[in-house]
């Protein structure tokens, strides 16, 4: 019974420590932007490891794969989860989040951060770095120069949103077109598993040509619509994050235009061939 005891008191003594730790630490506010960083290309391997064991026990298609499509195959599960994890943040701080509104703050929009929004974008960042890894290990395997160029742009756009606490909004708002990442990865999936002439297939076309309109093109136009009404508190911003808010949208928005011709010729292409048939 002793004894037991005093397990027992090591154990709460253990959990006292580590609450201590996380809570005076991990998530301090100077410590967040590291912790959450570090902690997204964590769960990147996780992730990617959980990928690999999943698919090998319960996929046919991933066991004939070449060692280099099983890699992309884990890399894209990693890039699906942080976009279906990202673009619900980006879409909450965005649209449905107070931190942001202009109703109930007296504040600079601009200047406005949270340890959510802040934790979000180190997550976010912890996948840039892990995913640009990946690249440039097995480049240009993963994807060429446009996706170095990309992820890039990105990583610093966010990092800098991050560590000063400026332009979060705008931030988040560019951070909502990783919504067209989990069609643009299914797309790449049906193709590898052979169902590139399959109805799914053409859906799926359909929703990435819908998804990409909305969330890279016309939620751009949006965000430059509210950069140009809040152009007064933009100004005030370090010179460096006002070049980014220019630049780094206005960089995406011409690839994403690029890639959007891509898809609009691939639909049309697919649903020609769905029609001859």
């Amino acid at each position: 019974m002793s004894t037991s005891l005093q397990t027992i008191g090591a154990i709460k003594s253990y959990h006292h420590q580590a609450q201590h730790l996380v809570k005076n630490y991990l998530l301090a506010d100077p410590f967040i932007p590291y912790t959450s960083v570090l902690t997204g290309i964590f769960l990147c391997k996780v992730v990617y490891d959980l990928c690999h064991f999943i698919s090998n026990s319960h996929s046919k298609t991933y066991i004939i794969l070449t060692k280099i499509q099983r890699i992309e195959w884990n890399n894209r599960g990693i890039s699906t989860v942080h976009a279906i994890f990202i673009s619900a943040m980006s879409l909450y701080f965005v649209f449905w989040s107070d931190l942001f509104s202009d109703r109930w703050h007296n504040d600079l929009v601009v200047f406005r951060s949270s340890r959510l929004s802040c934790l979000g974008l180190g997550l976010s960042i912890g996948y840039f770095i892990a995913d640009l890894g990946m690249i440039f290990w097995k480049y240009p395997s993963l994807g060429g120069l446009e996706y170095i160029v990309h992820h890039s742009l990105s990583g610093v756009a966010v990092a800098y949103s991050l560590f000063s606490g400026e332009g979060q909004l705008y931030t988040y708002m560019v951070l909502i077109s990783e919504i067209t990442t989990p069609e643009i990865n299914l797309r790449w999936y049906l193709d590898t598993a052979g169902m590139k002439n399959s109805m799914a297939y053409v859906v799926n076309g359909v929703f990435i040509f819908v998804a990409w309109l909305v969330a890279r093109i016309l939620l751009f136009i949006y965000m430059f619509y509210h950069v140009y009404l809040h152009y007064n508190q933009v100004m005030r911003m370090h010179i460096f994050g006002y070049v980014l808010v220019f630049g780094v949208p206005a960089a995406l928005g011409v690839m994403n235009l690029v890639w959007f011709g891509k898809i609009v010729r691939g639909v049309k292409k697919t649903l020609a061939k769905r029609c001859e048939c």
